[in-house]
């Protein structure tokens, strides 16, 4: 076998190929970005308050400015943030974008790591990993800072409320992807998510559906109040709640194919004050989540017609309030198979698997992918040897460290394409 280096056979070849060694470069950056993400960690925010998170991410883009770097603040109801490097070559000027998320917010979880940078604020927690998405996009901003030859512009999109506030769709309603806010348009999308069930390191996606639509519903029940003793007497809104919980299954059951991915959860029941009183409300509450937009449509119509017929059977009343959540995640077959070559490329055949089946998790990178191309993809967090690692939003969940740099080379890795 020759030992001698294949020549570049393009212009953006050549140009890519005198760039530094990203891996140094990351190598450099590293302890700095476990550092951000430790800070991060132990000072989560909710949904739109993510006020110091959005300042911790202003002081260290404005570190950057000296190659280029420009940001804009104060969007998605006031904490957003949409940085713009422009691109070095020439060929890149006048061209529209690429497009790289991070989402910023926590939950409200208390947290039972243990670690030394544990959340400080009390019932709230990192417990999605959104402190290492964060730290991850950051860590990109700042390679790609260094870098001599970059042949397109790259936005840097850091997001507020993803986990219910659909911070997503505000940052697109203000206009971050059409050149309204700062720099050009956004040609193309990417994101990625932690996945604590993923071996480490190894990058997945797949192309069409990827994470679910994501519908909820709060049902009052309304019948007519009675003695426990006397149950002919009333309308039983209990009973009724139960008939519909029951018979809500058919949506999964006899309403759409077994191939066609579809969950009917209903999650939570009030209703009653004592034991001997048959009460005139009652209410339940819960989601539903597919994968096409024809069967969201299906749920969404066979929902309130089992609710107000058996409600009707009962003589009691049925209020629905249905509210539209994130629409499906979906990535550009296209893109999708490009993403493939270049994560192969990144980080080596081994380490990039198809995702087998989507999820029927949300998520709002949706709204990205319904104006533009877009790839979201997961990057593993399961260290070696454990069988059964924590998972997402539960309070022993921590972001691996280890898998940063990883996240930060595939970032580049898309952000450099031509």
């Amino acid at each position: 076998m020759s030992t001698a280096t294949a020549k570049p056979t393009s212009v953006t070849e050549v140009k890519m190929a005198s760039n530094p060694d990203v891996k140094a470069l990351i190598g450099a950056e590293l302890a700095s970005l476990i550092a951000i993400r430790h800070d991060l960690h132990a000072h989560p925010e909710l949904n739109y308050q993510e006020k110091r998170t959005s300042e911790l991410v202003q002081r260290e883009l404005s570190k950057l400015a000296p190659s280029g770097l420009m940001f804009k603040t104060g969007l998605a109801k006031g904490t957003g943030v949409l940085a713009y490097l422009p691109p070095t070559d020439k060929a890149g000027e006048g061209k529209p974008s690429i497009g790289l998320r991070a989402d910023m917010d926590a939950l409200p979880i208390s947290e039972n790591t243990g670690k030394k940078y544990a959340s400080t604020t009390p019932g709230i927690m990192h417990a999605c990993g959104h402190d290492g998405h964060v730290t991850m996009l950051l860590g990109a901003a700042r390679v790609l800072s260094k870098l001599p030859h970059r042949p397109r512009g790259v936005h840097f999109v850091f997001q507020p409320a993803e986990e219910s506030g659909a911070g997503g769709k505000a940052m697109c309603d203000d206009g971050v992807l059409d050149g309204k806010v700062l720099g050009p348009k956004i040609e193309r999308m990417y994101g990625l998510h932690g996945w604590p069930t993923s071996p480490l390191n190894v990058v997945g996606s797949r192309p069409g559906p990827l994470l679910a639509a994501t519908d909820d519903v709060i049902v009052t029940i309304t019948g007519e109040q009675s003695h426990a003793a006397y149950p002919h007497f009333s309308k039983d809104s209990i009973l009724c709640v139960a008939q519909c919980l029951i018979s809500l299954q058919q949506l999964v059951a006899r309403n759409s194919s077994p191939f066609d991915n579809i969950v009917c959860s209903m999650t939570m029941i009030k209703g009653g004050t004592a034991n001997n009183i048959i009460p005139r409300e009652a209410q339940f509450q819960g989601t539903i989540r597919t994968l096409t937009s024809e069967t969201r449509a299906l749920a969404k119509k066979r929902f309130f017609e089992i609710v107000n017929g058996v409600a009707a059977a009962h003589d009691c009343k049925a209020n629905i309030d249905w509210h539209e959540g994130y629409p499906v995640t979906f990535n550009d077959p296209a893109l999708t198979e490009r993403w493939f070559e270049t994560a192969k490329r990144t980080v080596g055949e081994k380490r990039v698997q198809l995702v087998p089946e989507p999820t029927m998790g949300g998520e709002d990178f949706s709204y990205y992918a319904q104006k533009v191309p877009a790839v979201f993809f997961t990057l593993g967090l399961q260290r070696p040897g454990d069988d059964k690692p924590v998972t997402l939003h539960q309070p022993e969940f921590d972001f691996n460290d280890d898998a940063i740099a990883t996240g930060v080379e595939m970032f580049v890795a898309m952000a450099t394409e031509p």
